[in-house]
């Protein structure tokens, strides 16, 4: 037996959806444009002048004092033979992407603990928000201190209560421990604001949505897989997103820990553009490491927008 398929007459005739702001404004679309005008004029004023100025310095040899001289794409193309900018990238990689995954799980267990049956739970929530809250310059100056190889706090523990270690660790001075070291001062100073994020995100998701999973026989985890991570996705992009932008350009916590050393092991690249610009005082080099990795930034932001908005539509 055949089976015939029919197409509604409104399949046929179904206008393609318009675009945003005549989606929602409707005939009033051309005094939204006339709204936003004023305020995309004063903002390119603040913002693409200045960028565009330091993207011309990045193509000249421009000294503290000394006019600009116009070299072209001399100064990208010695920076791509550099080792030293090599490892700052590098090291500019691990730190981010090492930083931002282990806030990423801990803003997740974060989440989860704060929305349980615990005592205390706003107490437990505003303690969790202190290194968020803290400054950034006070943080590292007490990690400055807990770190320290002869009075530091953490050898004094390590050492002398738990005997675990056997001498103390220079954990700021030492390559194989530095780079771990500024990496863990990152992470307590930004998981609380995953932690909170993702606590907003939890709550808004529907609870019938669990109790028809735990109808349906799933366990905890099968909840947290097929019901909380898809209620997270959106936000989990958005926080990612703000903390890859945030992280890779921390300045505060690896100059104040480390500068760079020892060795040049924590080297990143905005320490890099200020040792650049201030130390060796070449501002058109240090605006180019500051501007080489830029498309790359741009690229992912693009993705990860663009991954969202297909999350909304569907």
């Amino acid at each position: 037996m055949a089976i015939s398929t029919a197409r509604l007459p409104g399949a046929l005739t179904q206008r393609p959806q318009r675009g945003g702001l005549r989606r929602v404004l409707g005939p009033d679309h051309r005094m939204g444009y006339l709204f936003v005008t004023p305020i995309v004029l004063f903002v390119l004023s603040l913002v693409a002048y200045p960028f565009g100025y330091a993207l011309y310095l990045s193509l000249t040899h421009k000294l503290v004092g000394l006019p600009p001289v116009f070299v072209g794409f001399e100064n990208y193309i010695r920076l791509s033979a550099d080792g030293f900018f090599q490892r700052a990238v590098v090291n500019s990689a691990i730190f981010t992407f090492g930083s931002v995954g282990f806030k990423l799980v801990l803003g997740v267990v974060m989440a989860l603990v704060l929305t349980s049956n615990i005592r205390w739970r706003s107490f437990w929530t505003g303690v969790l928000l202190i290194p968020w809250v803290a400054p950034t310059v006070v943080s590292a100056l007490n990690f400055l201190w807990i770190f320290d190889g002869s009075l530091g706090v953490l050898n004094y523990l390590l050492v002398r209560v738990f005997r675990i270690l056997p001498q103390g660790v220079g954990w700021l001075s030492e390559p194989h421990t530095a780079m771990a070291s500024v990496i863990a001062v990152n992470i307590w100073r930004g998981f609380p604001f995953f932690g909170i994020s993702f606590l907003a995100g939890m709550k808004a998701i529907p609870v019938e949505l669990y109790e028809a999973a735990a109808v349906d026989g799933a366990g905890m985890l099968q909840r947290f897989r097929h019901v909380t991570l898809p209620g997270l996705k959106n936000i989990m992009i958005i926080v990612v997103l703000l903390s890859t932008i945030w992280t890779f350009n921390d300045f505060q916590i690896v100059y104040i820990l480390t500068k760079g050393g020892p060795g040049g092991t924590t080297m990143v690249m905005p320490v890099l553009t200020y040792e650049t610009a201030f130390g060796a005082q070449r501002l058109g080099e240090a605006i180019a490491v500051a501007l080489y990795l830029l498309p790359l930034l741009a690229i992912t932001i693009m993705v990860l927008a663009r991954y969202m908005r297909k999350g909304r539509k569907r």
